[in-house]
C-alpha cells in the first residue's frame, strides 16, 4: 500500500523537573533529507536520531525539533567571569576613531564565545536522557507513519480513480481505431474516383489497396495501446501491493505520457485526439500526486 510523504508526529515526556517536547514533520522530496534541531546539551544524539529517521523513512524532507525545559536551580547556563573580564579589558583598551562613542552592553557580551557555559551532564545522565529521547522519537515516528498511511489511502483512491478513467478512454480508442482505416479508405476512394472521372482515367485497384495499406501501417497504434494498458496495470498493482514505490510510479507516469503522445501523433483522427487530450490531462494529475508518494 502506498504511503504519503506528508505527515506530522509528536511526543512529550516529563521526568521530575525536566520536560521534553518533540515534533517531527515531513513533506515531499525526491530524496531523504533531515533537519534536526536539538538543545545544546543533547547535540551528541544527532547521529543516533539520523539513523532512526533513515530506518523508518525512505524519502521526504524531515524536520525534527526537540525542546526541553528544566526548573531546577542551577540548570541554566553559567557565566564564565574570567572570560567576560578579558573581553571587557580588551574592549576598553580599544581606540575608537575620533568622534565615535560606544557603550558596553551585557546582552551583547554574553553572546560572545566562551562567556556563557551550558552545564554538561555526566555520562550516566547523558545515556539516560538519550534513552528518553530515543523512546520519544520512536513514538513520534509511529504517529507520523500513521498519518502518512492515512494520507496514502486518500492518494490511492484518487490515483485509482484517474486510472479507471484512463481505461475508459482506452476502450473508446480501441473501438474507434479500426474505423479510422475504413474512413480513410472510403474518403480516398471517393477522392480518387472524382479525380479520375474528371480526367477520364482508370486506376488499378491494387494501387489503391497499397496506398491504404501504407496508411494503415503508419497509423497502427495497437502496440502503443497494449503498452499503455500494461503500464496502467503495473501502476495499479504497485499502488495496491508494494511499499515505497514513489520513484517507480513516477517512472510509469512518464511512460504513460510517452505512449499517449505517440498515439496522438500517429492517429490522424478527431475522436481519438479528444481521448488523448483527456488522457494526458489525467496523466498530469497522476504525475502531480505521485510526487507525494514515498
Amino acid at each position: 500500500m502506498i504511503v504519503s510523504m506528508t505527515g506530522c508526529g509528536e511526543a512529550v515526556h516529563s521526568e521530575g523537573t525536566v520536560g521534553y517536547s518533540l515534533e517531527i514533520r515531513s513533506v515531499n522530496n525526491r530524496y531523504f533529507k533531515s533537519i534536526i534541531k536539538l538543545p545544546d546539551s543533547l547535540q551528541f544524539l544527532e547521529d543516533r536520531i539520523e539513523k532512526l529517521l533513515r530506518g523508518e523513512l525512505r524519502r521526504g524532507s524531515v524536520f525534527y525539533q526537540l525542546r526541553t525545559h528544566n526548573d531546577v536551580e542551577g540548570s541554566a547556563a553559567s557565566i564564565n567571569v574570567a572570560v567576560l573580564q578579558l573581553y571587557i579589558e580588551q574592549l576598553t583598551k580599544t581606540r575608537l576613531p575620533s568622534g565615535v562613542h560606544a557603550q558596553l552592553d551585557l546582552g551583547t557580551l554574553s553572546a560572545l564565545p566562551g562567556v556563557c557555559e551550558t552545564p554538561q551532564p555526566d555520562e550516566q545522565l547523558s545515556e539516560h536522557r538519550g534513552a528518553i529521547v530515543e523512546g520519544m522519537t520512536r513514538r513520534a515516528l509511529a504517529s507520523l507513519q500513521k498519518m502518512r498511511a492515512e494520507e496514502g489511502r486518500a492518494l490511492l483512491r484518487d490515483l485509482s480513480e484517474h486510472c479507471t478513467r484512463m481505461r475508459e478512454q482506452l476502450v473508446v480508442i480501441r473501438e474507434h481505431a479500426p474505423k479510422v482505416i475504413a474512413e480513410y479508405r472510403d474518403k480516398l476512394k471517393q477522392r480518387v474516383d472524382r479525380l479520375l472521372a474528371e480526367a477520364r482515367l482508370e486506376l488499378d485497384s491494387d494501387t489503391l489497396a497499397r496506398e491504404i495499406a501504407l496508411y494503415a501501417d503508419r497509423c497502427d497504434i495497437s502496440e502503443e495501446l497494449s503498452r499503455l494498458a500494461s503500464h496502467l496495470d503495473q501502476f495499479t498493482e504497485a499502488c495496491a501491493k508494494e511499499d515505497h514505490v514513489g520513484r517507480k510510479l513516477d517512472f510509469l507516469t512518464q511512460e504513460l505520457l510517452r505512449e499517449a503522445n505517440t498515439i496522438g501523433s500517429k492517429s490522424n483522427d478527431v475522436a481519438i485526439a479528444r481521448c488523448i487530450v483527456e488522457m494526458k490531462s489525467l496523466i498530469d494529475r497522476l504525475k502531480e500526486q505521485v510526487q507525494n508518494v514515498e
